[in-house]
């Protein structure tokens, strides 16, 4: 209901703000712009370190849920820690700390292997043979700083004020403080914190705030780190003693096309956005899109099933407001980063956004 791909769509950047002075630690004043051109060309060839993570989007608790939900929810919500390493091109290892357990994912470029301690299972993939970097776990992107900054960092547009605000220490590292505003208050955003190193121009910590509130919605950053390249033992993994094993083929990537609205029918007279085309399978007409752009950017997703009197989603949504207009009827849900509209044709808005810019994005989108 709340994808963690939410986060990723309010990337924008643009009107570059000169250097703020800071006393502590004593950097060269560096602009806006070249502190972006540095951070965008920047370079390791590995690093490995602890990080650590404290969310708190505003998610309201849903009781009931299952096991694997609730892991999943989980990643949204409280404080984390993981052992991390990366080794340029293709090999990484996540292990997250939880009580009295450990998740790991780790690929060293052909195999990658993912591990639960508590519940002594362990699945084995054999990656596709071609370039590229396959996602097997969320953990993989959400504990790497340098990922998620890029995410921030992707689209470079007038619609946010960037500035360097001063200086921080990071994992015992001086950095720079680059500070991400949007200008626009449809977005629950208040403001993104880049702390970059000042040596090697590797995001080490990203902080967002809200706009309301004095406490970060979500702080992902290095307690400690290491810029020498891992060892390729790091990323090996024998399975313990007793533990199941099972053995998948990852499929090949498919493509994927730009992310917007659904183009016209072209091919047929009177079509109109959104329409299916001939020979068109539904799954193509669900697929998610995006309304907006930046900071207003709202993810739309098609052919949801959500009652609203069955399992705990239904208990939420008794308690939502209900809204309507000339897109129809539904649910909003909000917290203080999120909001949520679930109409009743089953479509499902979301973004970092605010409940009116939801609804009008609702009214933009075709159905």
């Amino acid at each position: 209901m709340v994808p963690v791909t939410a986060v990723a769509v309010v990337a924008g950047v643009g009107a570059l703000g000169p250097v703020v002075a800071d006393a502590s630690p004593d950097l060269p004043g560096i602009t806006a712009q070249d502190l972006l051109a540095k951070v965008q060309t920047a370079k390791v060839d590995g690093l490995s370190g602890t990080v650590t993570s404290s969310t708190d989007l505003g998610l309201p608790a849903i009781p009931g849920l299952g096991a694997d939900a609730a892991k999943f929810t989980d990643l949204l919500t409280g404080k984390h820690t993981a052992r991390v390493a990366f080794a340029a091109p293709d090999k990484a290892r996540i292990s997250v700390i939880d009580q009295m357990a450990e998740r790991t994912v780790t690929t060293d470029g052909k195999t990658a292997w993912v591990y639960d301690s508590s519940r002594r299972e362990a699945t084995k993939l054999a990656l596709p043979a071609h370039p590229g970097k396959p996602e097997v776990a969320p953990e993989k992107q959400a504990y790497d700083p340098q990922a998620v900054a890029k995410q921030f960092l992707a689209a470079i547009d007038p619609s946010t004020k960037v500035e360097v605000s001063g200086t921080e220490k990071v994992a015992g590292r001086d950095a720079y403080k680059l500070r991400l505003i949007p200008k626009t208050d449809k977005t629950t955003v208040g403001s993104v914190t880049l702390a970059i190193d000042s040596k090697t121009w590797i995001p080490l910590e990203v902080t967002v705030m809200p706009r309301t509130g004095k406490d970060p919605a979500v702080q992902l950053g290095f307690s400690s780190v290491s810029f020498s390249t891992p060892d390729s033992s790091t990323f090996s993994f024998t399975p313990p003693k007793g533990v199941k094993v099972t053995e998948q083929k990852l499929p090949t990537a498919r493509h994927i096309e730009p992310k917007g609205l659904p183009k016209p029918n072209a091919t047929k007279p009177g079509a109109k956005p959104g329409m299916v085309k001939p020979g068109m399978g539904m799954a193509d007409r669900d697929k998610p899109t995006v309304v907006g752009k930046a900071w207003e950017s709202v993810l739309v997703l098609r052919g949801a099933k959500l009652p609203a009197d069955v399992g705990p989603l239904g208990q939420l949504l008794a308690k939502a407001r209900t809204v309507q207009g000339t897109w129809g009827s539904g649910k909003i849900l909000t917290t203080k980063m999120v909001s949520a509209l679930i109409t009743d044709d089953g479509r499902v808005f979301v973004g970092l956004v605010t409940p009116d810019t939801l609804e009008a994005a609702a009214a933009k989108a075709p159905r």
